[in-house]
């Protein structure tokens, strides 16, 4: 059974869970850039292995997604059936390991596989970290913890992009891929020698009521969640965000070299600092909004991904048609107009994140979370950097020779229609998990 508001325990929450809170937002953002830091290589892979946009889009998507899809229900049985610290300080290792053969490849199919051990490793990372700060927070609190954790990712685009740049630009593309996975043996020893294990549900259940969950077979521990219909509806609208937010991230920095003319180093460095910073404080204002207004009523866990949702698409769609004026030069870095409403897209696109996740962590009991957050992370994965930049790259190269370097812009605008369903299956998400006061029945 789920405690009710007034049987929850004091939200008493010490140092410990903070720092714990900090070192996996760490894993986290080392994760991420990993992922976003291609972003800044695309140009200069393409030219070493002489490849099309629609494979830089396989190799930066596809690649990646199809592994993880593959690991990541596995990764989130693990996470439920083991101690997630060990688990975690395992993933670093292999991580650390992979990310430095990816900068070792020597031809565009050893960079495909080494991408796809990367996600092997990676796949435990997302849903052992949730499942850790749902224990770590209670409900009321958690919004605001999830939305540190998801902040940092998109600060550390700051450093992916920005800093990835110039890196990539002076050392090559290859010293990036070796430098990130030195951070990862750093977090793989904190976990393993100082971190501990907090007592999985500790929020959701009194103790004499909690009891683990039945042991059940991937397919059915699946299938039995799949058929909650707010869970559902909830994961696919997160699949297609990531869809278009993806395609943007891994993109955006090649969409401002080809039409506003920029240098990779400096279109790397407006792409990290802005929209990193925006989606950073996005992503934070949304967790603590969350957290403040479900205190009244918890239709705010929808209605704020909602909101920015619609305010994104408002923001993105003058950001990419917007012509290549200057808006101002601080040195010799040229800011295009465009990149004031590229700060308004990044800070809404992050919205729904937080409240999202946090949302998960209520609709099924604690022993199903890591299945659960698992799941939802396949789904995002496989539909955000499996198909998105994919398709991206496909609808660039079918539009070039109508529109030339142009092509890349309109096909951005395409991929970004799927925000439309997601938005109503948000819609059909509150309906559903109204009828259970947004918690699970079990």
């Amino acid at each position: 059974m789920t405690a009710s508001a007034g049987n929850l325990p004091p939200a008493r929450v010490g140092w410990g869970n903070h720092g714990l809170l900090l070192l996996l937002a760490m894993v986290f953002a080392d994760n991420f850039v990993g992922r976003q830091i291609l972003a800044v290589m695309v140009e200069p892979i393409k030219s070493e292995f002489a490849v099309s946009d629609t494979a830089i889009g396989l190799i930066s998507g596809l690649a990646f997604a199809a592994m993880y899809a593959l690991m990541g229900l596995p990764a989130g049985r693990l996470v439920d059936r083991m101690p997630r610290i060990r688990l975690l300080a395992m993933s670093c290792l292999l991580w650390a390991v992979a990310t430095m053969a990816c900068g070792l490849a020597g031809s565009f199919l050893a960079l495909a596989i080494a991408r796809m051990l990367v996600a092997v490793s990676e796949s435990p990372t997302t849903s052992a970290s949730l499942s850790l700060i749902a224990d770590l927070y209670p409900p009321q609190r958690r919004s605001f913890a999830i939305s540190c954790f998801t902040a940092a990712p998109t600060f550390s685009s700051i450093i992916g992009l920005s800093l990835g740049a110039w890196v990539v630009e002076h050392f090559g593309w290859r010293s990036g891929f070796i430098a990130l996975g030195v951070p990862a043996l750093v977090f793989c020893a904190i976990l393993a020698l100082v971190a501990k294990e907090p007592l999985r549900g500790r929020w959701d259940l009194t103790p004499h009521t909690q009891k683990p969950s039945a042991l059940l077979g991937m397919g059915a521990e699946a299938r039995k969640l799949w058929a909650l219909p707010a869970y559902r509806c909830l994961i696919l609208a997160g699949g297609l965000t990531t869809l278009s937010s993806y395609a943007i991230g891994m993109w955006n920095t090649s969409f401002l070299v080809r039409s506003h003319g920029l240098s990779l180093q400096h279109a790397g460095l407006l792409a990290g600092v802005i929209c990193g910073t925006s989606a950073g404080f996005g992503g934070i204002f949304s967790g603590w909004l969350s957290d403040r207004l479900c205190r009244h009523n918890p239709h705010w866990q929808v209605s704020i991904p909602i909101m920015g949702h619609l305010a994104a698409l408002c923001a993105l769609v003058p950001y990419l048609l917007w012509s290549d004026a200057l808006l101002v030069r601080l040195g010799d870095v040229p800011i295009p107009n465009a990149m004031l409403w590229c700060a308004l897209y990044s800070f809404f696109a992050v919205w729904w994140v937080a409240p999202s996740y946090n949302l998960v962590t209520q609709l099924v009991p604690p022993g199903r979370r890591g299945t659960a957050m698992a799941l939802q992370t396949i789904v995002s994965t496989l539909l955000g950097v499996g198909v998105g930049p994919l398709i991206t790259g496909l609808f660039s190269d079918m539009l070039l020779p109508l529109l030339g370097q142009e092509s890349l812009r309109y096909s951005l605008l395409l991929v970004n229609l799927p925000v439309i369903c997601a938005v109503l299956l948000l819609m059909r998400t509150a309906n559903h998990a109204s009828r259970t006061d947004y918690r699970h029945a079990g």
